[in-house]
């Protein structure tokens, strides 16, 4: 069965939740699927959203990076959803809600059963923070496959910027398959067929294919 290509740029708005609870509240964790886009504050997520969707204001973009603490679900068509998790690690808010945001996320990657992949974007100057691997060692723990997208990579000379992919690469290539690491430039669209065939083939999780595939014969 031919994979269908997902148009990402047909992504619209559908519901922001405050939190994991009332996320499964509006969309339970069982029906379609989902992937995810995580990272620090800074790292770039609201432009990254909004180059492979090719909308200018799809996500919001905020000169203060971590101000918004939302989780915000984006439909690309009835069953399959981008969710654009709250920025960590550079807000300035109190250390009692950084915990509980952390403690949230983690939630998240370990009981959302839609979840389908996790996209950790890292500023490619300044990769692999210790809340970055956390992300990824709990995707991975829940076995949900992992893009470690780093972006801004025009900032780097080519040179330089393959070393750092290559960096990445060694450092995370304990995962396995589990892992993939690709460069990714918002102002450039350096990347971008790459994330996006990625994305597209985790869109068509085997179970799904079957699912879809048994509806037809039902017909």
């Amino acid at each position: 069965m031919t994979e269908s290509r997902i148009d990402f740029r047909r992504a619209k708005f559908l519901i922001s939740a405050p939190d994991i609870a009332h996320l499964d509240q509006y969309l339970p964790g069982d029906v379609g699927v989902e992937i995810a886009f995580a990272g620090r504050s800074n790292a770039g997520k609201s432009s990254a959203l909004n180059a492979l969707t090719e909308q200018k204001s799809l996500a919001r973009t905020s000169k203060t990076p971590g101000r918004t603490q939302l989780i915000n679900v984006f439909e690309l068509d009835a069953q399959r959803r981008l969710v654009d998790l709250p920025g960590y690690g550079f807000a300035q808010v109190p250390l009692a809600l950084k915990n509980k945001w952390q403690q949230a996320l983690g939630e998240y990657l370990q009981k959302r059963a839609c979840l389908s992949g996790v996209v950790v974007l890292m500023d490619i100057r300044h990769p692999l923070k210790d809340l970055d691997m956390q992300m990824i060692k709990w995707a991975v723990a829940s076995e949900i496959p992992v893009l470690a997208l780093l972006t801004k990579s025009d900032k780097l000379a080519q040179s330089a910027k393959m070393k750092t992919v290559n960096e990445v690469r060694l450092t995370l290539s304990e995962f396995g398959d589990w892992v993939q690491v690709e460069p990714f430039s918002s102002l450039k669209g350096t990347g971008k067929p790459k994330v996006l065939a990625i994305l597209n083939e985790w869109c068509h999780p085997q179970w799904l294919t079957d699912e879809l595939a048994a509806m037809n014969n039902a017909e």
